[in-house]
């Protein structure tokens, strides 16, 4: 049993490892946060340049409440992350660990919380997920989101 979940461990870090950013390109766009405020949301530019530049904003009572920057560019070691500088917050980076059509996990065990982000997209609706532990305990939110189109912004 052993042997087999590191032989598991070992393909989803290889096939991590040999991704590509252009595999990413489902994400590109603009997608409004369902059941929140307009205004509130992702967007993703296309691959180029080996990246992808993102930005996510809450408005909550009209005003921004929360944002973060992404970007989504190979490490040091050549494996792809996900980069993120949330507002009043220090940039963390979360190796891919998984990528399949349409799903992107990156994870990284050692980051208070999340220690894990998950995209998933489906047509034109697209799941953010993030999780890990908290205090001891699992914890874990979805962001549900909806293509839309750039100019209007959600």
């Amino acid at each position: 049993m052993r042997l087999l979940a590191a032989s598991l461990l070992f393909a989803a870090s290889a096939q991590a490892g040999a991704a590509s950013i252009e595999q990413l390109g489902w994400l590109a766009g603009c997608w409004a946060s369902e059941g929140g405020e307009a205004g509130s949301g992702e967007q993703w530019m296309a691959p180029a340049g080996g990246s992808m530049l993102g930005t996510a904003r809450t408005i909550k009572g009209g005003k921004t409440v929360a944002w973060e920057f992404v970007r989504i560019a190979a490490l040091e070691d050549g494996r792809l992350a996900y980069i993120a500088k949330p507002h009043n917050q220090a940039e963390a980076a979360f190796p891919l660990l998984t990528l399949k059509d349409g799903e992107a996990v990156f994870e990284a065990p050692e980051h208070d919380f999340p220690q894990r982000i998950i995209y998933r997209r489906d047509g034109d609706r697209l799941q953010a997920r993030i999780e890990g532990m908290s205090k001891g305990k699992p914890k874990g939110f979805d962001f549900p989101l909806r293509r839309t189109d750039c100019a209007r912004g959600g």
